[in-house]
């Protein structure tokens, strides 16, 4: 098990250039593309999302009220705590933010790899092989190791949750 907290992430601008984001875990291939990538972000303001070619996306709102994602055939309403995917290759633009500021839990995949199952739960265990991120939203313990909210623990196979918080659980492979 890894145990990242947020002295180990890192802070970056957007493609775009109208926002930060956090990056918690970025995993490469070779020749330095993206082949899975988990953050946090802020959208403040109506307007585009920065574009990733060869990219899926997946995003969950935390907190705040949420908004719409809209672009050629997608129109998603982001509300807070239910994940939403969408392709990285597609031009989107947040709207109905109304002003109002929400944080949200991006997950990136290359597009080659199968997609990831993004899920908020609760106590209980989680079944299943393969690579795990747990990121925790309140405090919990996975496994028994307490998690504190805003870290992320790296796990492969099943795990087991218990405590006040909720967790997005991301189980992904091919990475």
């Amino acid at each position: 098990m890894i145990h990242l907290r947020p002295a180990d992430y890192t802070r970056q601008p957007w493609k775009n250039g109208k926002g930060m984001t956090t990056e918690l875990l970025h995993l490469r291939d070779p020749a330095g593309a993206t082949l899975f990538r988990l953050s946090r972000a802020s959208v403040v303001e109506d307007g585009p999302f920065s574009l990733f070619p060869g990219i899926e996306r997946n995003l969950t709102v935390l907190t705040g009220p949420g908004f719409r994602l809209t672009g050629p055939g997608l129109n998603l309403r982001c509300d807070p705590l239910v994940p939403v995917a969408f392709p990285g290759d597609v031009a989107v633009a947040a709207s109905e933010t109304n002003g109002q500021q929400s944080d949200d839990f991006n997950v990136m995949t290359a597009g080659r790899l199968p997609l990831p199952q993004v899920s908020v739960v609760r106590d209980g265990g989680l079944d299943g092989a393969g690579p795990l991120a747990l990121y925790a939203l309140g405090p919990c313990r996975v496994d028994g190791e307490p998690v504190a909210p805003g870290e992320l623990v790296l796990t492969d196979g099943p795990a087991s949750l218990t405590g006040d918080g909720p967790v997005i659980a991301v189980r992904y492979s091919g990475v």
